[in-house]
């Protein structure tokens, strides 16, 4: 089992920055590839961005793709999500996943969830 707890979400305004944290926790974190997801309300939950189990090549969705870079510190059994130039539909429930093989944009790919954290972007 891995266990993920997201934090460093909150409200900020357009424009505005934040970066989010998923401390995991269980089996060994760098045996596993790490992905961020969002779901904003009445929409589908979607991939946002994804980091490699060990050489951490990064994937991101065209939507944020320039504005946010993911990274992850094994050391620390830490992944981040650092978040520039928000937008109102940034605004969104953020969750990170761990998976140990399939496709990084799949939701099904992943084996563990956090609970999630709220970003909110006002204009």
């Amino acid at each position: 089992q891995v266990q993920l707890a997201e934090s460093g979400g909150g409200l900020v305004q357009a424009g505005g920055s934040l970066r989010l944290s998923c401390a995991a926790s269980g089996r060994t974190f760098s045996n596993y590839a790490m992905g961020w997801f969002r779901q904003a309300p009445g929409k589908e939950r979607e991939f946002v961005a994804g980091i490699s189990w060990r050489v951490s090549v990064t994937y991101y969705a065209d939507s944020v793709k320039g504005r946010c870079t993911i990274s992850r510190d094994n050391a620390k059994n830490t992944v981040y999500l650092q978040m520039n130039s928000l937008k109102p539909e940034d605004t969104a429930v953020y969750y990170c996943a761990a998976r140990s093989g399939g496709d990084y944009v799949k939701i099904a790919s992943y084996n563990y969830w956090g609970q999630g954290t709220q970003v909110t972007v006002s204009s």
